[in-house]
């Protein structure tokens, strides 16, 4: 075989078989996370609810470019316009839901499950949800089918997969949650074990000591008429009067302040917003310095890699180069402002023309601001050094003689 024919040779991988084996099964895989806990959880936790909507608003609300096509990239598919896809990115996704809804929903799939499944029909694109999405590798290529719901069968070319980092599986994403399982937990119960205080009327267990042996359905019937007559929790806060040498005694020197949690929520709570890539001081209350800078690495480090791994996902399946537009994005602002005296400095320098600058800072071009600025020194022009300096001698006017 010549040389020029080896690298268009398609060689797989001869480890394949044994990673669909020995790792994954043969079978279809699964979402290997409970999504009903993770759902709860974000459904009945204050801070989970409000770290997740915070990451899935600010990610769905940046606009993607559509560029170039990438070359010597052999996508997915082949000959969608360059504008079809910036419509389907930016604008309509499919005819029954906007870009916001449509992307907002990519990543709660993404934080709860760890995956993100698009389906491309030709024309459109339509989200399957992630916990209903099975993956049927292949011991050959990479991946055989997608299956969804045990039964509807996709085709690798008609689905985009975003993954999320795992260790576990070279298939399916973890979501970012699982790390923040144990937290969560101990949350619910601290908040269940609060709405039962409540609920029990706020009063600490009471012994009613009896100086002589009382019969079991005396004892009922005392502990009736204590429920019934004393219930803090309906208002009612009417006296009982103990006769036969009966006195109370607390069950526990337990107080409300104690059963409050407030050092042990807060520590968890900061927990939770660490796994999740949130920084804590975003959600506190009150004027904080550091609140633009916390801002800003919120941005770089969660919401931007985020929408990265996104594009790359698209990249491949589309063949054009897709970048996020960070230019209306407030929190990013500083950075662009120095990119803005970057440019500038190589406009003047003459190393680029204004119109390169123009279009690295997501301005449209202007006519005749495409050729390069030729800076000029003090002693005369650096595009003709002959110009410029002493004038031509055409006499001596100093002295008044003539020449």
């Amino acid at each position: 075989m010549a040389w020029y024919n080896f690298w268009r040779t398609e060689k797989l991988n001869p480890a394949q078989e044994e990673i669909v084996v020995s790792l994954e099964g043969s079978g279809p895989i699964g979402s290997r996370e409970i999504i009903t806990n993770y759902t709860a959880y974000y459904e009945y936790l204050e801070v989970v609810n409000r770290a997740v909507n915070m990451i899935v608003d600010d990610t769905a609300e940046i606009p993607l470019r559509v560029g170039e096509p990438i070359q010597g990239l052999n996508s997915v598919v082949k000959g969608v316009r360059r504008s079809r896809v910036d419509l389907l990115l930016n604008k309509e996704p499919n005819p029954f839901q906007d870009i916001s809804t449509f992307k907002r929903n990519l990543i709660i799939d993404y934080i709860l499950d760890g995956n993100i499944f698009i389906y491309f029909d030709g024309a459109h694109l339509y989200h399957l949800p992630a916990n209903y999405t099975d993956i049927e590798p292949d011991k050959q290529t990479y991946v055989k089918k997608y299956v969804f719901q045990s039964s509807i069968d996709y085709s690798p070319k008609e689905i985009i997969h975003v993954k999320e980092n795992s260790f576990y599986s070279i298939y399916r994403g973890t979501s970012r949650l699982r790390a923040a399982q144990r937290v969560m937990s101990q949350l619910t119960r601290m908040r269940e074990f609060q709405d039962n205080f409540f609920k029990n009327g706020a009063v600490p267990g009471l012994v009613i000591k009896s100086p002589s042996v009382i019969s079991e359905k005396n004892k009922e019937r005392m502990i009736q008429s204590w429920m019934t007559r004393y219930r803090p929790d309906g208002g009612g806060r009417r006296p009982l009067i103990l006769d036969g040498g009966m006195d109370l005694d607390n069950l526990t020197n337990v107080s409300f302040r104690e059963l409050d949690f407030e050092n042990s929520i807060e520590s968890a709570e900061k927990e939770v917003l660490k796994v999740l890539g949130l920084p804590p001081i975003m959600l506190d209350s009150g004027n904080n310095a550091n609140i633009r800078p916390n801002h800003r690495l919120y941005y770089l480090e969660t919401i931007l890699p985020i929408i990265r791994k996104v594009n790359f996902a698209l990249e491949r399946f589309f063949g054009y180069e897709i970048t996020e537009d960070v230019s209306n994005i407030p929190a990013l602002q500083p950075e662009l402002r120095d990119a803005a005296a970057y440019y500038a400095t190589l406009v003047n320098t003459g190393i680029i023309t204004p119109n390169e600058a123009r279009e690295a800072l997501n301005y449209d071009e202007q006519f005749g601001a495409s050729e390069l600025r030729v800076p000029a020194n003090i002693a005369g022009s650096a595009a003709n050094p002959t110009e410029g300096g002493r004038p031509a001698d055409q006499g001596d006017s100093t002295n008044g003689n003539s020449p």
